[in-house]
């Protein structure tokens, strides 16, 4: 009989459909706080639009002690989205916000208002010129030089801020970079 037990005892344990269902709750209640708890970070950082589909999220785990928070915080950032987006009288303010973003280093999220602002109003040469500067700052030299030409096309001036602006330092170097602020072959110190 001993050897019955032993053999008993090493055999792998078979999960019953009950553990398995335990098992997939916690787990679904593990990935609904870690969301939450992102979520929360990033609404403590105003940053609302991207907090809003974690806590969406929250939702799909089925933990109501969370659910129900989620959705406070879930309304919370509509809210602030929707001031934030109506809160720009022009198109100059919302770009002044994009640059303070960029001054801050949250380059994500100047991004994506920059792009909505030059879905938006594609004629203005500054926001061109934004979106040339973040490419530059973030390393993306050929989005930038694109961006920084389409400035130049809609705003011959913007040739000549450029060749003084700093934030293009990057790419001083690049023989592109000199052919468009340079176009007429003489280079001046």
């Amino acid at each position: 009989m001993s050897k019955k037990l032993e053999a008993k005892a090493k055999s792998p344990s078979v999960k019953s459909p009950q553990d398995e269902a335990q098992h997939e709750l916690h787990v679904r209640y593990v990935h609904g706080l870690q969301s939450y708890e992102q979520g929360l970070k990033l609404m403590q950082s105003q940053k609302y639009d991207r907090a809003l589909p974690l806590f969406e999220k929250v939702l799909e785990c089925g933990a109501s002690e969370l659910t129900d928070r989620a959705k406070i915080n879930i309304s919370i950032c509509r809210q602030q989205i929707d001031a934030i987006q109506n809160s720009f009288a022009t198109a100059e303010e919302h770009y002044d916000f994009a640059v303070s973003l960029m001054n801050l280093g949250d380059f994500v999220t100047a991004r994506e208002h920059l792009e909505n602002l030059a879905a938006q109003r594609p004629t203005l040469d500054f926001i061109w010129y934004g979106l040339a500067v973040l490419e530059c700052l973030t390393g993306r030299t050929t989005e930038s030089l694109q961006h920084l030409s389409e400035s130049i096309r809609l705003n011959p001036g913007n040739r000549f801020q450029a060749r003084n602006d700093s934030d293009f330092r990057n790419m001083a170097d690049d023989p592109r970079f000199t052919e468009l602020l340079y176009p007429e072959g003489s280079v001046s110190a």
